[in-house]
């Protein structure tokens, strides 16, 4: 039984891969320090690119998680130019609408609040004091950190809930009995420090006071300045485009809507407004390693001129000693890619498992590596092919 030859010229794929990993097997060293640009520049494209998946994908499981059927009522601009104001009754007449689950509201008062009145007046630490309706941080999805919120007493009482970042600014760690802070001239007690509400930064930076304390200690005249507002998930468009119009029926171009997860969603997308510049230093490093696999390869060229004559003089064709010096460029770079995909997958998994995100490395960054990779090997590895196979086989000989 006879086996079928190879064509006159041609190499099987195992002699093709054995011949093209000589010179990688024989000068380790030199080959590892010439994969490591190439797998410096595609660690850098597969960790960009899949930490900014991950980031993406970690807000938005958070913007999920908060909700994304919150709508922010709050006075624009009158007709005059001045500041409007929402009625008193808004926060009623949106609770009629249907979809509508929950109506909380807010009131923005002009007093201040410090740690003790011996702080000088200059330094609010850009705090508000606003009143706030009872059952607020459930409404924004936020809750307790310390303490307790207002209740129908301590609503009517000088009782104030402290903002995430309203006790950190005034110096609060801890809340115990009798705690007090300034405001409006006058001591209050803390009952407690609400936890950051994501959906609702301005929260954070507030004192809350009930309506009827605001009234009777801080001269409030029981406008809402923000009206929270959670609808039906599948009919947030549709309470949105009527929420102006009841909250305000006589001046609905006085009311300003918004949907605080849609800003959330946005800084998810603007989170890659950046990718393109570390891709682009990913780019730097491959051509980097690049330009070390084509030098790497002109002196593999050189020093196995011996090796290049004695297989053209045994009937290697020109075809043939190119493809192996080319094959051997881009086993090369795909080894330095295989190894960049690797570290940047590594490098994306432990920072998203620090922040704890969902680790998500997309295909496009690996498999886009990857050939990259094997793209810059075949630009670094063409031009040397081409000089060891336009070599004549009596000079390759010649110089040993």
């Amino acid at each position: 039984m006879t086996s079928t030859a190879p064509a006159p010229g041609r190499l099987h794929p195992a002699d093709l891969g054995r011949t093209a990993s000589v010179g990688l097997r024989t000068r380790r060293m030199r080959a590892a320090l010439s994969a490591l640009g190439i797998a410096i520049g595609v660690a850098a494209m597969v960790a960009v690119l899949g930490l900014s998946s991950s980031s993406q994908a970690g807000l938005l499981a958070e913007i999920d998680k908060l909700g994304t059927n919150l709508l922010k009522v709050t006075p624009g601009q009158s007709l005059g130019g001045g500041d409007a104001k929402l009625p008193v009754e808004a926060p009623g007449m949106i609770s009629r609408i249907g979809p509508v689950e929950a109506v909380q509201s807010t009131g923005k008062t002009d007093a201040e609040a410090y740690r003790s009145p011996h702080i000088p007046s200059l330094n609010t630490n850009s705090l508000s004091v606003n009143a706030a309706s009872l059952r607020l941080p459930a409404a924004v999805r936020t809750s307790m950190a310390q303490g307790r919120y207002l209740n129908a007493a301590t609503a009517r009482q000088p009782v104030a809930v402290l903002g995430w970042d309203a006790a950190s600014r005034l110096g609060i760690s801890r809340i115990h009995p009798g705690m007090r802070v300034w405001v409006g001239g006058q001591w209050f007690y803390v009952s407690g420090v609400l936890k950051p509400a994501k959906l609702t930064p301005e929260i954070d930076s507030a004192v809350l006071v009930g309506y009827e304390a605001a009234k009777k200690y801080l001269d409030f005249d029981g406008h809402p300045s923000t009206v929270y507002v959670r609808s039906d998930t599948d009919q947030v468009k549709e309470v949105r485009n009527v929420l102006a119009a009841t909250a305000n029926p006589q001046n609905p171009s006085e009311v300003s809507v918004t949907q605080p997860s849609a800003a959330l969603e946005a800084r998810a997308a603007a989170r890659s407004a950046l990718d393109g510049l570390f891709l682009g230093l990913g780019a730097v490093a491959l051509l980097v390693g690049g330009i070390g696999v084509a030098n790497t390869m002109v002196i593999s060229v050189l020093e196995r001129r011996s090796e290049i004559g004695l297989r053209r003089a045994l009937g290697a064709t020109r075809g043939t000693i190119r493809l192996q010096f080319l094959s051997e460029a881009i086993l090369l770079a795909m080894l330095g890619g295989a190894v960049g995909v690797v570290l940047g997958t590594l490098a994306t998994f432990v920072y998203a498992g620090v922040k704890g995100w969902e680790t998500v490395v997309p295909v496009l960054a690996w498999a886009g590596g990857l050939g990259a990779a094997v793209a810059i090997g075949a630009i670094a590895g063409l031009l040397p092919a081409l000089r060891a196979a336009r070599m004549p086989p009596t000079e390759a000989l010649r110089t040993v």
